[in-house]
């Protein structure tokens, strides 16, 4: 999931090793004001929605009120060309991705989209595997989804084949299931180069779809960008390296790694980032980018490993952290509950392992992908606070 060079290490080394390995707070601003108290755990009740998910990332509510979810790879018995990532990993063309439906009232999950493009190991384990990454609704039809990649889109073809085109994308389904391949995020990222950086590198992600367009996060170009209705690309936001210190007092140039965007309650659009090696803790920010797009401006800081984030009605914003301590120490996860006065709470403390994706349903719940980088074990968790 990255991009372009970093100072030692390639952009794509950033999520795509985030995968391989198994895969204070500050706040400015209009809606928050500094916490006076560290975090504290809030008791939750948890349940499993569904189980047996294939690498489950991120996942968004339908207008018919079920629960998608984007299933980025399963083990393939006889994955297609191989290639390169930018890390120098192997991995192959296989199609086993897929988009799953829940219904939360009967708790029955079915997987309406199967064989979507995915990127698994030469030999089929799709551990932490690549694929569709997110989802966003628009309307009463159109679902989007971000397909990744992870690497130099000039190479897509040359690795994986006619099919390695599938990668990179926009894709839209209906609830027909109905499913296409729509602008091509990867020759974007060839054109365009937002970020700058010496080799283009994509990993579309996060994505965000709104009335005439569709706002996504390229997590290896560390940019935000939107799709307008006419298929016209554009960079609404460039995220640059930053200069942090590790606790041994030594600093590291790190890349932001944009994983997750949101619309918040002043109308602007917030991003969360992963951050790039040495993935140090508290170094990841929430960012606020001007609805027309502009300079980002750190809206909330100290986390660690962002990959998801989501406001709630009253404006309470939760942010979810693929790590807690920082990547490679997956287990635990942590979601953090930010109220409009600056408070924040942990939620289900303990109780994540590599979550992958947040969204709040209509009853106030939140619904986790947990498990997110298991081809096997993935699940949604429904957290009622």
């Amino acid at each position: 999931m990255i991009t372009k060079q970093n100072q030692h290490h390639p952009k794509s080394w950033v999520i795509s090793r985030v995968f391989t390995l198994l895969l204070a707070v500050t706040v400015t601003g209009v809606y928050w004001t500094a916490p006076n108290e560290a975090a504290l755990p809030h008791a939750a009740t948890i349940s499993v929605v569904a189980g047996g998910l294939h690498n489950p990332r991120g996942l968004n509510f339908g207008p018919d009120g079920a629960l998608y979810v984007a299933e980025a790879a399963s083990n393939s018995p006889a994955p297609g060309p191989c290639g390169p990532q930018a890390t120098g990993t192997i991995v192959c063309y296989a199609e086993s991705g897929s988009i799953t439906r829940i219904d939360i009232t009967s708790g029955t999950a079915e997987r309406m989209i199967d064989s979507l493009p995915s990127l698994v190991s030469p030999n089929g384990d799709a551990t932490a595997g690549y694929g569709v990454h997110d989802i966003s609704f628009q309307g009463l039809g159109n679902a989007y989804v971000s397909v990744g990649l992870q690497s130099d889109p000039r190479k897509r073809i040359d690795s994986f084949g006619e099919n390695g085109g599938r990668f990179a994308r926009l894709a839209r389904f209906n609830p027909s299931g109905s499913f296409s391949f729509e602008e091509d995020l990867g020759a974007y990222e060839v054109a365009a180069n937002p970020d700058g950086h010496a080799v283009p590198d994509s990993n579309p992600y996060g994505i965000l779809a709104l009335p005439g367009k569709v706002v996504y996060t390229d997590a290896s170009d560390n940019s935000l960008n939107q799709v307008k209705a006419n298929g016209r690309i554009s960079t609404l936001a460039v995220f640059p390296d930053r200069v942090i210190t590790r606790p041994n007092g030594t600093t590291a140039t790190i890349q932001a790694v944009p994983t997750t965007v949101a619309l918040g309650p002043d109308g602007n659009y917030y991003v969360g980032q992963l951050t790039g090696f040495p993935f140090t803790v508290g170094a990841a920010n929430v960012y606020r980018v001007p609805a027309d797009g502009g300079v980002p401006e750190v809206a909330i800081s100290g986390f660690t490993n962002i990959i998801d984030i989501a406001f709630a009605d009253d404006g309470t914003l939760y942010v979810l952290e693929l790590s807690k301590n920082g990547i490679p120490n997956f287990n635990p996860g942590r979601l953090i509950q930010i109220a409009p006065d600056g408070a924040r709470t942990e939620i289900a403390a303990g109780q994540l392992r590599a979550p992958g994706g947040l969204a709040i349903g209509a009853d106030g719940a939140l619904y986790v992908t947990n498990r997110s980088v298991s081809p096997i074990i993935g699940e949604v968790l429904r957290i009622q606070l």
